[in-house]
């Protein structure tokens, strides 16, 4: 004759024998944590990353337009490519290059200033086919609604120190507007505003 043994049953909370306590997390549980932690990671640190590197770069993108915004201008040479299309032969070692292009299906516009020597002005004006004794003294050749674009300040001072030439070419060569300010008698101020009509 056999005897039954009674079942034992667990304690609330736990599925062990008595005075067991609670479950430990198995090797499997841990790994799983361990797996989240790692994509967490690997996925909201680049992530963070980029949200910075997009709100730097847009407000240095905002400056630099405001800067661009306030003359136009580039301090910097122009590409040799953008010089040799608006026939613009800055001469070397000039100082105070700037420029700025405008671009409609229209017209394109290159805005270029430089500081030169006399022999460097006599160079530039030897390359794109003109010469200084075809310079007015006293005249302004480049519009205000040009020079206001890239915030020149022409024809400032005794108009003495000013003189102009417009330089034109047959079609689709450039045309030149170029006015020179001589108050620095060793070292003439260029300005240049050369169109091209496609």
């Amino acid at each position: 004759m056999s005897t039954a043994v009674p079942r034992q049953t667990p304690p609330p909370g736990g599925d062990g024998p008595p005075g067991a306590g609670p479950p430990q997390p198995g090797p499997s549980l841990r790994r799983r944590v361990l797996t989240l932690l790692i994509v967490v990671l690997l996925i909201g640190i680049p992530a963070g990353y980029l949200v910075v590197s997009a709100e730097q770069s847009r407000d240095s993108g905002k400056d630099k337009e405001a800067k661009a915004a306030a003359t136009g201008l580039t301090y910097s040479w122009p590409p040799k490519v953008t010089r040799r299309i608006y026939d613009v032969p800055i001469p070397p070692y000039s100082a105070r290059v700037a420029f700025y292009e405008t671009n409609s299906w229209k017209v394109s516009k290159l805005y270029a200033q430089f500081m030169t020597s006399n022999e460097g002005l006599d160079r530039f004006l030897r390359a794109i086919g003109s010469s200084r004794s075809r310079l007015t003294h006293g005249d302004i050749a480049i519009t205000a609604k040009d020079a206001t674009t890239v915030g020149w300040n022409l024809g400032a001072g005794n108009n003495r120190y000013w003189a102009s030439t417009v330089h034109t070419q047959p079609e689709p060569r450039p045309q030149q507007e170029i006015t020179v300010d001589f108050r620095n008698k060793a070292h003439p101020k260029v300005y240049v505003v050369s169109t091209v009509t496609p």
